[in-house]
């Protein structure tokens, strides 16, 4: 999309990425309502298969070109994004609290822009790697304090740790469908990713884990899941790809931290959940590096990091729920 189209609808466009955004930090407390009554494995089921009910009707209007190589590269990439991503991401979250997980997924620019400099060789100045030092502090302070209580449903560092392994997989996700996306569009890369990856969940999760639940779940789960499948992944993905078409990804790409705040807030004003002051100290840290990091001028390793957040919100998923 050229400049003009960049202008042509500014305002809903940037309103349309801060929907997203703000849906977006709702997932881990849509998650977290649902994982009372089921495993992480079903919950993560139930959330694609939901999304998917949206997605589909994508997958007749947009017919896919990918050659067999291309087709490989997607096969990895929606392995890596759908059913080992999330479902490391949300055993994580069944063992620590929304508030910890969703102020961990404010880690990601700092790992993007590391995963820049080491897969594209894009160059990290002092600003970028001060900005690493500070995330990766504020998030062991976070880790930290929260070591002693995932027994009891309250956060624990072993949860925060699987979310944190959850962002380094997806960093590989977003960087294949980077390479998908410069042949093909964000909407068929997106789309059918999601549907493999959707697949690989309905023949894993049963054969591993058994049959999901669906007699004797609440209306309330049911709704949870349903918010966390179209709100959450498919309304998401839909706003947020229109809305980079009518803004700059350097300016959008900051709204992308409205994801761990909304997460945070959630957790903390409704259900109930309390953060220590070393995690708040611990999320202004990794807060703060990461406003650093998506409104700085596009230079160095600042532009690589906005590039592949666009390139992120075009494969179709969040890193957050």
């Amino acid at each position: 999309m050229g400049a003009e189209g960049h202008g042509r609808h500014r305002g809903w466009g940037f309103a349309a990425c801060t929907l997203a955004s703000c849906l977006w930090g709702t997932g881990f407390f849509f998650g977290k309502i649902a994982l009372a009554e089921m495993g992480p494995p079903a919950m993560v089921l139930y959330r694609f298969l939901f999304a998917m009910l949206v997605l589909l009707p994508l997958l007749v209007t947009h017919r896919p070109s990918f050659s067999r190589r291309e087709w490989v590269v997607l096969l990895v990439a929606s392995f890596l994004g759908v059913p080992v991503q999330f479902l490391i991401q949300f055993a994580g979250l069944a063992m620590t609290t929304v508030s910890h997980a969703s102020l961990m997924v404010g880690m990601m620019p700092v790992i993007l822009a590391v995963g820049a400099r080491l897969f594209t060789h894009e160059r990290m100045d002092g600003l970028g790697w001060a900005a690493m030092g500070t995330s990766t502090a504020g998030a062991a302070l976070i880790a930290l304090s929260g070591r002693g209580g995932g027994g009891s449903g309250g956060a624990s560092l072993a949860g925060d740790l699987l979310v944190v392994v959850s962002l380094v997989i997806a960093l590989f996700w977003i960087l294949l469908n980077k390479r998908l996306m410069g042949r093909h569009s964000h909407v068929v890369v997106t789309v059918y990713g999601l549907a493999l990856g959707t697949m690989m969940l309905l023949v894993w999760v049963p054969l591993r884990y058994g049959m999901p639940p669906v007699h004797g779940v609440s209306w309330k789960t049911w709704a949870a899941l349903a918010a966390s499948g179209v709100l959450c992944t498919a309304t998401t993905t839909l706003l947020w790809n229109w809305g980079m078409t009518q803004v700059p990804a350097s300016q959008a790409g900051v709204l992308l931290n409205m994801e761990p705040l909304i997460g945070s807030v959630l957790g903390v004003m409704v259900l109930g959940e309390r953060l220590g002051p070393s995690a708040w100290v611990g999320g202004g840290m990794i807060l703060g590096a990461a406003v650093t990091l998506t409104t700085r001028p596009q230079a160095g390793h600042g532009a690589a990091a906005s590039e592949v957040e666009q390139e992120r919100a075009g494969a179709g998923g969040s890193w957050l729920g």
